[in-house]
């Protein structure tokens, strides 16, 4: 199953998509929501929604603008080194224990929304990675049961101000600016996805130009272990986001270095999922237009 939460024709909701069709669940369902959260903690039945959809007006899915699948999760956990080659092009020793760090909901944006580069850095970074949404919580959940936790999958772009990333061994400003993390916008529940989400393309791009491509089996640490390890420090929620790391081809590691600029699209695409695309804004302009409202 394919889910969109945006705004269409028939308000905010939670859509069913099929092809190039939409469908809003909420504008014929209230209990569904308008966001992920309800489907994630189970409060209705995956299995009713292809009979709502019968009761629902079809909408092209290109006239729904994406919000964020959940609107306020209660944690937001990444993985920083899980690629092997990516974790050498950063000049990190492999590790033993996956490399975690957290993410506020300012930093978070849909897909299709502007991704800020910040005034007081040019140095912007994109990472292409697979996301998780929790569905069933738990705590000291094994690792052989640990994917009968995932609501879905959708992507993440990781935007890094590698300028104040590397500030401290702390990486939590780097990684917060706000406006810098767009996910989405399609989640797919695990039945269309191989079990784990191994063995699918993972692609970051300007244009024509590729900056990262990867398969999601390269990763150290899968999904099903980083949800076991997760969630023997923490009690993992429903809608709590787990992302999963990128692969080799960030910017900070080229030469020359290459940073988003304004007036360019990054896209980040999974084989299976779909595409994050979004256009990059100076924060500048951000500023000299809302001042001009």
């Amino acid at each position: 199953m394919r889910l969109l939460v945006g705004i269409g024709a028939t308000g905010q909701g939670v859509f069913l998509v099929e092809g190039d069709e939409a469908w809003n669940l909420t504008a014929v369902d209230k209990r569904i929501g308008t966001d992920l959260q309800v489907l994630a903690e189970g409060g209705v039945d995956l299995d009713s929604l292809q009979a709502l959809k019968g009761r629902a007006t079809a909408e092209p899915l290109a006239s729904v603008t994406p919000a964020l699948p959940v609107e306020a999760p209660r944690k937001i956990i990444c993985l920083g080194l899980n690629y092997v080659d990516h974790i050498k092009e950063g000049g990190y020793d492999v590790p033993t224990y996956p490399a975690l760090f957290m993410r506020c909901t300012t930093s978070m944006i849909p897909a299709g929304a502007p991704m800020v580069r910040p005034s007081c850095s040019e140095q912007l970074d994109y990472e292409a990675e697979l996301m998780v949404i929790i569905g069933k919580g738990g705590k000291h959940i094994s690792e052989d049961n640990a994917l009968d936790h995932v609501f879905g999958y959708t992507l993440f772009n990781d935007g890094s101000v590698r300028e104040y990333q590397r500030k401290t061994h702390q990486w939590t400003p780097g990684k917060n600016f706000d406006a810098t993390g767009p996910i989405g916008p399609i989640v797919v529940t695990p039945d269309e996805l191989p079990k784990g989400a191994e063995g699918l393309k993972i692609e970051s791009r300007v244009g024509t130009e590729i900056l990262q491509s990867a398969t999601t089996s390269d990763m150290l640490w899968s999904v099903a272990r980083t949800i076991a390890a997760v969630s023997e420090f923490t009690t993992l929620e429903s809608g709590d986001l787990l992302a999963m790391g990128t692969p080799p081809g960030v910017g900070h590691a080229k030469t020359p270095q290459r940073w988003l600029r304004p007036g360019e699209v990054v896209e980040v695409e999974i084989e299976g999922i779909g595409i994050c695309a979004n256009p990059i804004v100076a924060e500048e302009d951000v500023v000299s237009t809302e001042a001009a409202e």
